[in-house]
């Protein structure tokens, strides 16, 4: 069992890592950047890393 406690989104820094997105969704690392190579959840690229704002994940999480 994984005793690690879980954060809120709003324990977060403004600017979060894939990493980080891989733990708020719980999903693969996979999963992770096709979610950012597709667009879907909105980061700017600088050289090979990602720079993703809390905003879009908030934004991501709200579709309808």
């Amino acid at each position: 069992m994984n005793n690690k406690k879980s954060k809120t989104l709003s324990e977060y820094p403004d600017v979060i890592s894939p990493e980080e997105i891989k733990e708020i969704l719980r999903i693969s690392t996979s999963g992770v950047y096709h979610l950012l190579q597709a667009g879907t959840i909105k980061s700017i690229r600088v050289g090979k890393r990602y720079i993703i704002p809390k905003q879009s994940i908030i934004d991501f999480l709200s579709l309808d």
